[in-house]
């Protein structure tokens, strides 16, 4: 499994993690849910404590991913296969993100 931390202007907002079994989930974390002024990174993640599960990248996270050009150069430099968007992901959305929503730390990498 990969864990890693969802970050919005840089507080902690959750987790996104890839199970073993090619399933993905975010779920909020509980000191975010008990801060009264919390709000939901998107109309899709309404604020909960249930985990919401996807047979695939969900796709709010999905489009933080470069197309194209710009995504057969980062697979290349970063030696990532073009068709694993999670590791893509992990490694290029910590920084220079068009939204508030950022990738933070790696939680777990087996």
């Amino acid at each position: 499994m990969k864990k890693v931390e969802v970050m919005r202007n840089n507080m902690l907002v959750g987790y996104l993690s890839r199970e073993d079994n090619g399933t993905y989930g975010f779920v909020y974390d509980s000191l975010y849910l008990a801060e009264e002024s919390s709000m939901s990174i998107s109309v899709n993640f309404p604020i909960t404590q249930e985990v919401y599960r996807s047979k695939f990248l969900f796709p709010f996270f999905y489009n933080m991913l470069a197309e194209g050009n710009i995504k057969k150069a980062q697979c290349r430099s970063l030696k990532i296969d073009e068709n694993d968007s999670f590791s893509r992901l992990i490694k290029t959305s910590k920084d220079d993100t068009i939204g508030a929503v950022h990738i933070g730390e790696v939680i777990i990498d087996e």
